[in-house]
């Protein structure tokens, strides 16, 4: 019979935990948690521009203000992402009532420098908007007017 042999301590490995802690650098916030006006300037607003530049809209002009909404008879101001293309004839606003980029939001477009006729609810199926987001359903509304490719 074949004697069975037990390990000694001496050939046992060293536990892990003497091993010191690599220190975890502090992650990063996600760009979507910066104050709201912050991310609107740095972040959405260029990434707007650039993208429907690439798209063949370079002289669109974007805009970031608080104003009115534009219905007859309203006073109440909202944060607006105004886009503006061709002269002024094309335009659209993004209305973000909350002051937030994860609250309601609002889209309206007009032609030829008139107040828009109908505003819309906005991304309203989204719990928690991202930059990428925000930047694809703007497109697929400014698509849905044919305003970015044709049938």
């Amino acid at each position: 019979m074949a004697e069975e042999t037990t390990p000694t301590p001496e050939t046992k490995k060293p536990a892990a935990a003497t091993k010191p802690a690599a220190a975890k650098k502090p992650k990063e916030p996600a760009i979507e948690d910066k104050p709201f006006t912050e991310f609107m300037e740095q972040h959405f607003v260029p990434a707007l521009k650039e993208t429907l530049a690439k798209l063949g809209l370079e002289d669109a002009e974007l805009k970031f203000a608080k104003e009115p909404l534009p219905i007859a008879g309203a006073n109440e101001q909202c944060w607006q992402v105004i886009g503006k293309w061709q002269n002024g004839k094309r335009q659209f606003n993004l209305y973000f009532l909350d002051e937030n980029i994860n609250g309601k939001k609002a889209f309206s477009c007009s032609t030829n420098g008139a107040r828009p006729s109908i505003i819309e609810s906005f991304m309203i199926d989204e719990r928690k908007a991202s930059l990428d987001l925000l930047i694809m359903y703007t497109l697929q509304r400014l698509n849905g007017q044919k305003w970015l490719t044709r049938n």
